[in-house]
């Protein structure tokens, strides 16, 4: 597999920043989330959508347009795939975040986050297995879980990939 030119990377990485940057200023407040918290759970199985409806209202609401913007692009995407990018966040609930630290855990890269693993830089370094864990423990697809897992390190998974995209994106 050939790597992208330089230029498509660093144009990703600036999208994936201004995303993050986006995100970033509406989850100052809970109250400006609004989630399809509806449509969402249609999408998950019961055991899932519990686990979802667990999650603060700003991840579901980023989880939602990571979801619908998957669906967009690839409408036949497997119910496992459009589940994982709707919990692909549940590791992070595993500990609320006050605001101040959510918009500094929302700067540090996750690679410096794994280097620094105390706190809410913890959660934010390693919520993709938190998250998989809490699915598991839940009853949640097996499938839906190994998402969770990867989508932070989806290196030959290209299904994990795609999360990952969609959440950068996002």
């Amino acid at each position: 597999m050939r790597s992208l030119p330089l230029s498509a990377r660093v144009t990703r990485k600036v999208r994936g920043y201004l995303g993050k940057v986006r995100r970033l200023a509406r989850s100052l407040s809970e109250r400006y989330a609004h989630p399809d918290d509806t449509w969402a759970a249609a999408q998950l199985t019961p055991r899932e959508a519990r686990v979802y409806l667990g999650m603060d209202a700003r991840d579901r609401e980023h989880a939602c347009r990571v979801a619908r913007h998957l669906l967009r692009d690839h409408p036949g995407a497997a119910p496992e795939v459009v589940a994982a990018a709707l919990l692909h966040d549940c590791g992070k609930s595993i500990r609320p975040y006050r605001v101040a630290e959510r918009v500094l855990v929302g700067l540090v890269p996750n690679r410096l986050a794994r280097l620094l693993p105390f706190g809410p830089l913890a959660v934010r370094a390693y919520h993709p297995e938190l998250g998989a864990e809490l699915l598991a423990r839940a009853g949640a697809r097996p499938r839906v879980a190994r998402l969770v897992a990867r989508h932070h390190h989806a290196v030959g998974d290209p299904e994990a990939a795609l999360l990952h995209h969609y959440d950068d994106l996002e």
